[in-house]
């Protein structure tokens, strides 16, 4: 089974593999200086666990993405709600919201996502 909860770390190769794949394992390499200023065998390291991750595969030194952003976004938005909101999707919207305000254009996204997805 994949573990789809990534540090920041893998999340933000992640990030970079997402934006340029497939990519040459040299490419990223040398994206990962420019970004972040890791050295090669720091982006050998992290590449490494998150291909023992199940997160991508690095094949022939071109890596390919085997979890798609939206994946990842949907498993660590479930975690964060059950951990610090006990599940609950209102509570977890309330504190998003705190005192602040969004457009009306915002809120019509909002209520038609909520729409497609009541449970009737």
């Amino acid at each position: 089974m994949k573990e789809l909860l990534l540090s920041d770390g893998d999340f933000n190769l992640m990030q970079i593999i997402w934006d340029n794949a497939p990519l040459e394992s040299g490419k990223l390499v040398k994206l990962c200086a420019e970004e972040f200023d890791w050295k090669k065998s720091t982006t050998y390291t992290m590449l490494k666990r998150l291909c023992e991750k199940g997160m991508v595969e690095n094949e022939n030194s071109v890596i390919k993405v085997l979890v798609s952003r939206e994946e990842i976004q949907k498993v660590e938005s479930d975690y964060l709600i059950e951990k610090s909101f006990a599940g609950s999707l209102p509570a977890f919207m309330s504190a998003f919201l705190g005192n602040g305000k969004i457009s009306k254009k915002e809120a019509k996204k909002l209520i038609d996502l909520i729409e497609e997805h009541i449970d009737e």
